[in-house]
C-alpha cells in the first residue's frame, strides 16, 4: 500500500521532468569536433552518424566546403527546385555537430511542393528572388510570409511546409540551416502517390475523393 503510495507521489514530478527535460533532436558531442571518416573503411560501420577521423588528422579543409556557391539544377525537377545539401562528404567537419546547410534553388515560377522535416527544424534566408512561404501547424494553421532578399523565416520541426517563388519570369534561391545532420524529408505529394509499393488505390481514392482516373493523371505528372 506504501508503495502505491509512494509512486502516486512521485509520478507528477517523473512526468513533469520527462515534459520539460531538454530534447534535442541530435546528440551531444563528447569532443571538440568528429572530422567524418568517409573512407570504405569507416563506410563498412553502421552508425547513427559517421565514425571520427583521429582528431591529429583533422585539418581546416575538413571544416570549409563551396558546395553551396553554384546554384542548382531546377530542369531535372518536375516541380522546378532543386536542394544542394552539405553533406559528410562534402563538409566532414560538421559530422555529429547537429546541423545541417542547404541552397534552395528555384526556376522563374518554382515551388518546392508541400514537405517536412521529421528530424529538424528549419530557417531558410532568402539570398534573392521572390518567395512565398508557409507552414501548417498541428491545428490546421497556415502562417505565410513572403520573403524579400535578406528576410528570413522559421519552419518548426516536422511541420508541413512550402516555399513558392512568385516570380514568373525569374530564379530565386535561399540558403536555409538546419538543426540535424540528417533532417531527412518527406515529399507530401510523392509520399502520397508514388511510394514504392504504392498505396492502395481504394486508399487514395477515399482519402483524395478521386477516381482511378485522377489517381493515374497524377502519378503521370509526378514522373510515374
Amino acid at each position: 500500500m506504501r508503495k502505491n503510495s509512494s509512486f502516486r507521489t512521485l509520478f507528477p514530478f517523473l512526468l513533469l521532468s520527462l515534459l520539460f527535460s531538454p530534447s534535442n533532436p541530435d546528440p551531444d558531442l563528447l569532443l571538440d569536433y568528429c572530422v567524418a571518416d568517409t573512407s570504405p573503411a569507416g563506410r563498412s560501420l553502421h552508425l547513427n552518424g559517421l565514425p571520427c577521423l583521429d582528431p591529429a588528422l583533422a585539418r581546416p579543409s575538413h571544416f570549409a566546403t563551396s558546395i553551396l556557391s553554384k546554384p542548382g539544377n531546377t530542369a531535372a525537377n518536375p516541380f522546378g527546385f532543386n536542394v544542394t545539401l552539405t553533406t559528410a562528404a562534402a563538409l566532414p567537419g560538421a559530422n555529429a555537430q547537429g546541423l545541417a546547410l542547404a541552397r534552395i534553388d528555384l526556376a522563374a515560377g518554382g515551388l518546392v511542393p508541400p514537405h517536412a522535416h521529421p528530424r529538424a527544424s528549419e530557417v531558410a534566408l532568402l539570398l534573392h528572388g521572390d518567395l512565398l512561404v508557409g507552414f501548417v501547424d498541428t491545428s490546421y494553421r497556415l502562417f505565410t510570409q513572403r520573403l524579400r532578399p535578406g528576410d528570413a523565416f522559421v519552419f518548426p520541426r516536422g511541420l508541413v511546409h512550402f516555399l513558392h517563388n512568385l516570380n514568373p519570369a525569374a530564379p530565386a534561391a535561399a540558403v536555409s540551416g538546419l538543426n540535424s545532420q540528417n533532417p531527412g524529408v518527406q515529399m507530401i505529394p510523392l509520399a502520397a502517390f508514388r511510394s514504392d509499393p504504392g498505396i492502395p488505390q481504394e486508399v487514395l481514392e477515399k482519402t483524395f475523393k478521386i477516381s482511378g482516373q485522377d489517381i493515374r493523371r497524377i502519378q503521370k505528372n509526378l514522373g510515374g
